[in-house]
């Protein structure tokens, strides 16, 4: 079974989303390093979360890729827009998996098998945080590892 956190009332998703890939790859534990993060979700949020992962601090570079780059192999942040995606049963690599999007996947036990670590962020618009709870329930009936962290007034 796999962990999953769900970060709820998020107001901003792409400056969380953003804040959380910083925070867990800056994150060394010996027992749970933290070497490739892949987020799956819309096209248009990921082209808004590429740009924020350029411009959202002058310090911080974290370094990022598209599923179908050819040096998505060697990057440590890889975007796909979707669970069903080819691209993503082709990366060598895949440690925390965060899901933006509103989809639930079609094989939750095949996403837990191979990432030992699934972060869901859900904002505080009404079809996204009732796409969450769908998504928490599926998870929780599975037996999942299940995490809340409510955001309100971050």
């Amino acid at each position: 079974m796999a962990r999953i956190d769900f970060h709820s009332q998020v107001n901003n998703k792409p400056l969380y989303s953003c804040r959380l890939i910083r925070k867990i790859m800056a994150s060394h534990r010996d027992d749970l390093p933290i070497r490739n993060i892949v987020v799956v979700g819309p096209k248009e949020f990921l082209k808004q979360l590429d740009e924020q992962l350029w411009t959202f601090t002058a310090v911080d570079f974290l370094p990022h890729a598209w599923g179908a780059d050819d040096f998505a192999f060697e990057t440590p942040v890889i975007f796909v827009e979707s669970f069903e995606a080819n691209e993503l049963d082709y990366l060598p690599h895949g440690d925390v998996l965060i899901h933006v999007g509103r989809d639930l996947p079609q094989s939750v036990e095949n996403l837990a098998a191979r990432f030992p670590r699934i972060v869901e962020i859900v904002s505080t618009d009404e079809a996204d945080r009732q796409a969450g709870r769908d998504r928490y329930k599926a998870y929780r009936d599975q037996g999942h590892d299940l995490h809340n962290f409510d955001q309100t007034g971050q």
